[in-house]
């Protein structure tokens, strides 16, 4: 798409009905039996359920918490045109993906909170731009639809886990990693397109990698779930 613009659309988005994509709208279980819905999906997600030093308030789940919150300013300034602030948001949303992570291994600050808050804030940001992005005409609806559906499986994923009360600890992949990372990489980079006015064309090969992976790390996430509840019942 050669001289790329973002148009702007008046458009009225409610914030939770983009929430269950992610689970952001499903309340963590109280209950000991068995992980609850965010849990389960910190867990498919990569993160350690039972790291933790306490579940306070600290650094590195503020700066979780500042990234959600960034999310609707980066939404009004994407829909209503303004691409510069917009890509300015999300790479300070992007950092504090970066830094909560650092700080918390480094001052050994990681809790249950953070383990909670974490992958939802990412799978939430992400989620989010594309379907933004795919609303507005910007990337194309097939490549939003991949991205949602590779969500929806890890929703999925930990309804199974939360059903069948499983316990086992999985730890975080390359793979899924590199996914997250690419994705991000790819929506900076269209929004830095889409400041310069530039053509889209040049990020062609990204787009094909950041598909592959996704898709991968999904066909993984299936696979890992699978080979979990096997062990369960073993």
């Amino acid at each position: 798409m050669e001289g790329l613009t973002i148009r702007r659309r008046f458009l009225i988005i409610q914030p939770c009905s983009l929430l269950p994509i992610v689970g952001a709208c499903v309340a963590p279980s109280t209950g000991e039996a068995g992980w609850s819905l965010p849990l389960s999906l910190a867990v498919l997600a990569g993160s350690n359920p039972t790291a933790g030093t306490g579940e306070r308030m600290n650094l590195p789940n503020l700066l979780t918490i500042l990234r959600i919150l960034l999310i609707p300013v980066f939404f009004y300034f994407l829909i209503y045109g303004y691409n510069g602030w917009a890509l300015a948001v999300f790479l300070a949303a992007s950092l504090t993906d970066s830094l909560d992570g650092l700080i918390a291994r480094l001052a050994n600050q990681r809790t249950r909170l953070g383990t909670y808050l974490d992958p939802l804030a990412d799978k939430l940001l992400l989620t989010a731009s594309f379907l933004t992005m795919a609303i507005l005409q910007v990337i194309p609806v097939w490549t939003a639809v991949i991205v949602v559906s590779r969500d929806l499986i890890l929703i999925l994923g930990s309804l199974i886990l939360h059903l069948t009360q499983a316990q086992q600890e999985i730890s975080p992949t390359f793979l899924g990693k590199s996914t997250t990372a690419v994705q991000l990489s790819y929506v900076t980079l269209i929004l830095a397109t889409a400041v310069v006015r530039g053509s889209t064309i040049s990020l062609l090969p990204i787009l094909v990698v950041m598909i592959g992976l996704t898709i991968l790390s999904g066909l993984h996430y299936i696979y890992r779930g699978i080979r979990h509840l096997n062990s369960e019942q073993v």
